[in-house]
């Protein structure tokens, strides 16, 4: 009898032993990757803005979840190897902005939950099957690039009415969207009565004969499209345009930051914290299959009233009172 109970006590002591080795050992801390086209300096704010997502829903860099920062510094032949990169340190969620860089990520990993946080239209460029329904390992947030186009020049067109030549400088990414983009805003062009010079840059060796076509084509004004190429390549397009004292309408509030006239975008402030939103869903359980694709819901439009002045330009009342933001 005192063998069998010596058996039992000792059966007790060595699953409490092993319950309690379990309760000691640290849990999994996720791993994000961020896979970005541009350069570290021009995505810094946007990175802190998902940051700051993650922060709000509990989340601490370096604490409770980690996260792998990748930068094609605008060469999106690199895009390919970064984001073999994140699905070899295994990452839990990939995170990434622009539609080169998802087929990227996609292309890697069939497995890995990829969240885009602006595209610009995740449908036509085959990333999900729907908005509602996006299949696959992929969802997240859209910017609706080629609806924008027509307001960006309507409100340039307002904010600057003795125009009727506008240059289109638009990055290239080989996509349906760009053909979109690129139809749409020389429709709303013609709607406002404008010609409306359409220029390709494919790449960073593009951009002077890009500007001497736009001289030659004497632009009275410039409007760029978002992409990874006009993004990496900020600094250049905003000395131009100031150079040349062009009115300016930009696709990103960083060019307006960095002294460029105006933007009218999707409010990235909002979008970057909804990408923290579907991370944390997707960490908790949630299949990127079943998220649906959101699209945007609050848009900026900022002006420069530095940039006004150096130009010349009087911003019209009416203009700066639609203004979300106004650098003075």
């Amino acid at each position: 009898m005192s063998k069998k109970i010596t058996g039992r006590a000792l059966v007790a002591v060595l699953l409490a032993l092993s319950y309690s080795a379990e309760a000691q050992q640290p849990s999994k801390v996720p791993k994000i990757g961020f896979l970005v086209v541009p350069s570290r300096a021009f995505f810094a704010n946007r990175i802190e803005l998902f940051q700051q997502g993650l922060h709000s829903l509990g989340y601490v860099e370096g604490k409770n979840i980690l996260i792998e920062y990748r930068y094609a510094e605008g060469n999106l032949d690199r895009l390919p190897d970064l984001a073999k990169e994140l699905v070899s340190v295994k990452v839990d969620v990939i995170v990434t902005t622009s539609t080169q860089s998802v087929l990227a990520a996609k292309n890697a990993t069939r497995t890995i939950p990829i969240v885009f946080a602006a595209v610009n239209d995740p449908v036509a460029t085959r990333l999900v099957d729907s908005l509602a329904m996006p299949g696959g390992n992929v969802t997240g947030l859209s910017i609706l690039a080629p609806e924008l186009g027509g307001k960006r020049l309507e409100l340039l067109k307002e904010a600057v009415p003795r125009i009727t030549r506008v240059t289109f400088l638009w990055g290239s990414g080989s996509q349906a969207s760009t053909v979109v983009t690129v139809r749409e805003t020389q429709a709303a062009a013609r709607a406002l009565g404008l010609q409306c010079q359409s220029i390709e840059v494919r790449d960073s060796k593009g951009f002077d004969s890009a500007f001497e076509a736009a001289t030659k084509g004497r632009a009275q004004a410039l409007l760029t499209s978002p992409g990874p190429v006009i993004n990496t390549h900020q600094a250049r397009i905003v000395e131009f345009a100031a150079k040349n004292r062009l009115p300016a309408m930009y696709a990103a509030p960083e060019f307006v930051d960095a002294g460029g006239l105006m933007s009218y975008a999707p409010n990235y402030t909002d979008q970057y914290r909804r990408a923290a939103i579907y991370v944390d869903k997707i960490l908790k359980g949630a299949k990127p299959a079943d998220l649906p694709v959101e699209q945007p819901t609050k848009f900026e439009f900022v002006i420069n009233l530095k940039t006004a002045k150096q130009i010349g330009l009087t911003i019209p009342p009416n203009v700066l009172a639609r203004a979300d933001k106004v650098i003075r």
